[in-house]
């Protein structure tokens, strides 16, 4: 029984699969990308400890070198899983499992949450409600849909990730300058962009776990910040967790399972589902994932639930033993989490604190920079300064505490102005 691991982004430190798969009764093959190794300067694991072999592949979101090596590796070795946690790996695990004939997600199940036309097809099929949307072909679909709909108006890949080629666009004016700039029928985008009328309120989403069907833990938290203003919004962004009394927490815990329903699914897997909550008090879709939620959700449902989600999606899929807990009804957390983000901005880092302050409550503390680097505008949603955690007895609490740790940090902070570049 050997298992192959994918792994497409972020630490490997961070995501310790051979921790995870330790009573695993057979060998861990692990496929990892180059070039986001050295982003996060890591290097690939040694072969014949941890794992039987590793491999680190170039191109490894387009080259296809991936799926050679997992192919090659299948011969060799009695491969019987497949592993995936990064969403943009979720496609390609299923097609190794179908070519394989491995068990696990299947092509028609990842579909309904990575095709998000598709996701508001079956939504709103299920009586939930959706942003009106279209999938645009060319510049004549955005200009008439703009037209019926008016501003803002949102594109985004129909496959997007984490924000990547989000664009929001407030004018018409925007709009032409954004067809101006090089917009192909060919490119990245296209014929893959949807376009999506702007939903106005705040973002809800709800993090959990599917084991054999069942939803076997979820929770859901509020953004307190527009996703899409990391580029200009340097103050702190907190999510919060919402309190157990709190009317929305029990509307969104029964959207999320009406999506679930509506959407299908393999046996076992990890969400993360955004809702939009409009000034009228209505709860809009804007869509669905079916793997762990990115940034310190894994960090927050721990300290909620006592549990990792990814190891457990992860062993979930191999049938290998969970908390006993999970197997009873599903629980509420064991205390309320904040989290808070502070995006990068200009400037030469002179100072930054050493380590977190002397709070107790402080449950995680990553700074992103180190005194002499120098900053650009944050350039995609996870280009973080810094990132906090704090734990607390409800939401008003977690929130007052966040806003001490933020004017701590800014306090302790000290930025220079940038060097301007030399002529040549």
């Amino acid at each position: 029984m050997t298992v192959l691991v994918l792994h497409h982004r972020g630490s490997l430190a961070g995501t310790p699969y051979h921790e995870w798969l330790a009573d695993h009764p057979g060998d861990v093959l692990l496929i990892a990308s180059r070039e986001h190794l050295a982003l996060v300067s890591e290097q690939l694991p040694p072969e014949g400890g941890a794992y039987l072999r590793t491999a680190a592949v170039d191109d490894y979101e387009t080259g296809g070198h991936l799926e050679a090596q997992a192919l090659d590796w299948a011969r060799e070795h009695p491969v019987t899983h497949v592993i995936a946690c990064q969403e943009r790996d979720l496609e390609r695990a299923a097609e190794l499992r179908e070519v394989l004939g491995l068990p696990g997600q299947r092509m028609d199940t990842v579909l309904p949450y990575r095709d998000k036309a598709v996701m508001k097809r079956l939504a709103e099929a299920a009586g939930l409600a959706v942003a009106p949307y279209t999938e645009a072909r060319c510049a004549t679909d955005l200009l008439a849909f703009a037209e019926r709909h008016g501003f803002p108006l949102v594109l985004k890949p129909k496959d997007s990730a984490g924000s990547v080629g989000l664009h929001i666009l407030d004018s018409r004016e925007e709009l032409d300058a954004y067809l101006a700039d090089g917009f192909d029928l060919y490119g990245p985008n296209l014929p893959n962009l949807l376009a999506e009328a702007f939903v106005p309120g705040k973002m809800c989403h709800v993090d959990g776990l599917v084991v054999d069907g069942r939803t076997v833990f979820a929770w859901p938290s509020q953004y307190q910040y527009a996703l899409a203003s990391y580029r200009t919004d340097t103050g702190g962004r907190l999510d919060l967790t919402l309190d157990v009394d709190d009317p929305l927490t029990g509307r969104l815990l029964e959207f999320t399972e009406r999506t679930l329903a509506a959407l299908g699914g393999p046996e076992s897997f990890a969400f993360h589902l955004e809702v939009f909550h409009t000034p009228d008090d209505e709860l809009v879709l804007c869509e669905i994932a079916c793997r762990t939620g990115g940034a310190a959700i894994r960090d927050i449902v721990r300290l909620m639930f006592g549990v990792d989600p990814s190891e457990a999606w992860v062993r979930a899929q191999l049938g290998l033993p969970l908390p006993e807990w999970l197997g009873a009804e599903k629980r509420t957390p064991e205390r309320m989490v904040g989290q808070l983000v502070l995006m990068k901005r200009p400037g030469r880092v002179v100072r930054v604190p050493d380590g977190p302050p002397d709070f107790p409550w402080v449950e995680k503390f990553q700074v992103f920079v180190e005194p002499g680097q120098t900053m650009a505008t944050a350039a995609f949603s996870s280009d973080f300064l810094l990132t906090a955690l704090v734990s607390g007895a409800d939401r008003a609490e977690c929130e007052s505490r966040l806003r001490i740790l933020e004017g701590w940090f800014l306090g302790e902070l000290e930025l220079a102005p940038a060097a301007e570049p030399r002529e040549a």
